[in-house]
C-alpha cells in the first residue's frame, strides 16, 4: 500500500495510491488532517483496512510534498565513500556524520517543477531515500533502530549550490530554497529491512544515469544514523531523516552540470517508487 498527499479541485487530501488514481481517505479519519497526524498516531495500517474496500474517488489530481506539514526534516551529507572523494580534500571517512536541517517549505510533491530562482542558477539533484520515523526513541541502539521507522519515501535533495559556501560552518541557506527540492511520491509502509538493507538508488537527468549506488555502501548507516541522532535529540512520530546521496551530482562534473529548465530528474528505488521532477525558473 502506498499513501500520498495530493490536491483536487483545489482541496487537499490523502489517501491511497490505486493503478486508476487516488483514494481519498482524509475524509474518513477528520481526527487526522494529514499524513503526519497519521503517522503520530501510529495508524498508517487502519488507513490500509479502509482502502481496501473503497473505489477510486479521483483521476485528475496533483501531487504534494508527501508531508506538507512536517516538523522537523534532518539531512545526513557525504555519506558514501566517492561521495567523500568527490571534495578532492584528501581527508579520510570522517568520524561522525555531517547533519543540517532542511524545512518543509523547500520541497514540492512528485511531478511538480523544482524551482531555480533568479538570484543563482547552481541548482543541483541529489537522489536520497527518506525515512519517517514512527515511535519515539532516545539514545536508541542500531539493533533497535529499525523498529523505529514507519514508512519510506525519496527526496530530491535540491540545493542551490554557490549558496552552500556562503558560510564557513553551514550549509543551510544552500539547502532551504522554496521549492528547490521535492519528496514523494508516496509513503511506503517500512515493514522489512531488506527495503533498506538491499536498496539500490538511481537517478537520471533526463534520461541519463548520473547517480547509481547501493545503501549498504553507506559509510554512517540508516541503524547508525538513527542512534547517533537520537543521542542527541528525542525522535519523533513524523521527523523525517534524509539519509545521503551517492556520488554523481552535478557540482561534481567538470564542467558542472547543473539543473535548467526543461530538464527532467528521476530518482528511482525498486519497492519505494520513482519521484520525478522538472525544472522552471522563479517568476519574480
Amino acid at each position: 500500500m502506498r499513501y500520498a498527499t495530493y490536491t483536487a479541485n483545489e482541496e487537499l487530501f490523502y489517501g491511497a495510491v490505486a493503478d486508476e488514481g487516488m483514494i481519498a481517505l482524509s475524509p474518513d479519519f477528520p481526527h487526522w488532517p494529514s499524513l503526519y497526524d497519521v503517522i503520530a498516531a501510529g495508524a498508517l495500517d487502519q488507513l490500509g483496512a479502509v482502502a481496501k474496500g473503497k473505489p477510486v474517488t479521483h483521476t485528475e489530481f496533483t501531487y504534494e510534498m508527501v508531508m506538507p506539514n512536517a516538523r522537523r526534516i534532518l539531512c545526513v551529507g557525504v555519506n558514501f565513500p566517492d561521495r567523500n572523494a568527490e571534495y578532492k580534500d584528501g581527508s579520510a571517512q570522517p568520524k561522525y556524520m555531517s547533519l543540517f536541517p532542511r524545512f518543509a517549505s523547500g520541497f514540492t510533491g512528485h511531478e511538480q517543477n523544482l524551482v531555480r530562482p533568479p538570484e543563482n542558477h547552481t541548482l543541483d539533484y541529489e537522489g536520497e531515500v527518506a525515512i519517517v520515523i514512527g515511535k519515539t526513541g532516545r539514545r536508541i541502539p542500531q539493533d533497535q533502530a529499525y523498529d523505529h521507522i514507519a514508512a519510506l519515501t525519496l527526496c530530491n535533495e535540491g540545493t542551490i549550490r554557490d549558496w552552500v559556501r556562503h558560510a564557513k560552518f553551514n550549509v543551510t541557506q544552500g539547502k532551504n530554497w522554496d521549492r528547490s527540492g521535492s519528496i514523494g511520491p508516496w509513503l511506503v509502509p517500512f515493514t522489512n529491512a531488506s527495503q533498506l538493507d538491499d536498496a539500490r538508488i538511481v537517478t537520471r537527468v533526463n534520461g541519463e544515469v548520473r547517480q547509481d549506488d547501493t545503501l549498504n555502501r553507506m559509510m554512517f548507516p540508516i541503524r547508525r544514523e538513527i542512534e547517533y541522532i537520537s543521542t542527541f535529540m528525542t525522535l519523533q512520530p513524523g521527523d523525517i531523516i534524509v539519509t545521503g546521496t551517492p556520488t554523481g551530482a552535478g557540482a561534481r562534473f567538470d564542467p558542472p552540470k547543473y539543473l535548467k529548465p526543461g530538464d527532467v530528474v528521476e530518482i528511482e528505488v525498486e519497492g519505494i517508487g520513482t519521484l520525478r521532477n522538472g525544472i522552471e525558473d522563479e517568476i519574480v
